[in-house]
């Protein structure tokens, strides 16, 4: 039997014919969380999320109508994880946000809140970023943010934010963010912590591409094995979780 030890929240899967509905549906969810923080705590906080299909949910929301129902400077955001270069790095996930949507939409400069990635030393960088978010959010020690809205992806190999297979990183429970040396890519990652990204209002995930497909059921249908699969390590306690999935990724999937 699958492991429900961690938490009892099930995912909600949402299955859209191709990644554009996807991207318009994400987009919308954006919208509603974005007025319903800002009217109950008067900000909205998001971890922003790199890849492909992120790329295009930025830069919907920096045209019209979507850029004008958002109010701006009251959104602060954040990164789940970051490669460990320069901001101004082709490969930089702040950078690829950057051109797409802070550039392009009146964010106030203090509200943006980027992993400071070329530090030298990933992990000096990592501590710099969980001191920030600890004196953004107030925390006391053990306590962790409240994102109101993480975005995550997923890939080929099960990975999640910078969570990697075989990493220390996916069993870390006391640090807000963390440095692992990925050996696929021969490099440090800078990465939110599961408990840092499972302590989120909502969490989404964003899935595209026929060939997640096969690691897609494995993640949501198969056995407990985040080690091998990070994306299971996502499991919140007090939080939502949606499954945004286009079509061909959901092939598999029998629900």
């Amino acid at each position: 039997m699958q492991e429900l030890t961690r938490s009892q929240v099930k995912p909600e899967i949402q299955v859209f014919a191709n990644a554009e509905a996807l991207t318009q549906a994400v987009a919308t969810e954006f919208v509603r969380q974005a007025h319903q923080a800002i009217q109950a705590r008067g900000r909205f906080t998001i971890a922003l999320s790199g890849g492909s299909t992120p790329k295009s949910l930025y830069a919907l929301l920096a045209t019209e109508p979507w850029r004008n129902q958002i109010p701006w400077n009251q959104i602060h955001f954040f990164w789940g994880d970051e490669r460990h270069v320069p901001p101004s790095d082709p490969s930089s996930n702040f950078q690829m946000t950057q051109e797409q949507l802070l550039f392009q939409v009146p964010i106030p400069n203090e509200n943006v809140h980027r992993i400071k990635a070329e530090n030298p030393d990933a992990k000096a960088a990592a501590a710099e970023y969980e001191r920030d978010l600890r004196q953004f959010f107030q925390l006391r020690e053990y306590q962790f943010p409240r994102f109101d809205l993480v975005l995550l992806g997923m890939g080929a190999n099960g990975h999640t934010a910078s969570l990697f297979p075989g990493t220390d990183a996916i069993h870390e429970q006391t640090r807000l963010v963390v440095a692992p040396w990925v050996e696929e890519s021969n490099s440090y990652r800078i990465t939110l912590t599961p408990p840092a990204i499972d302590n989120a209002v909502e969490i989404i995930f964003l899935v595209t591409g026929a060939n997640k497909a096969a690691t897609l059921k494995a993640v949501l249908e198969g056995q407990y094995q985040p080690d091998r699969l990070p994306a299971q390590i996502i499991r919140p306690t007090q939080g939502k979780v949606v499954w945004a999935i286009e079509q061909s990724a959901a092939d598999l999937l029998e629900t």
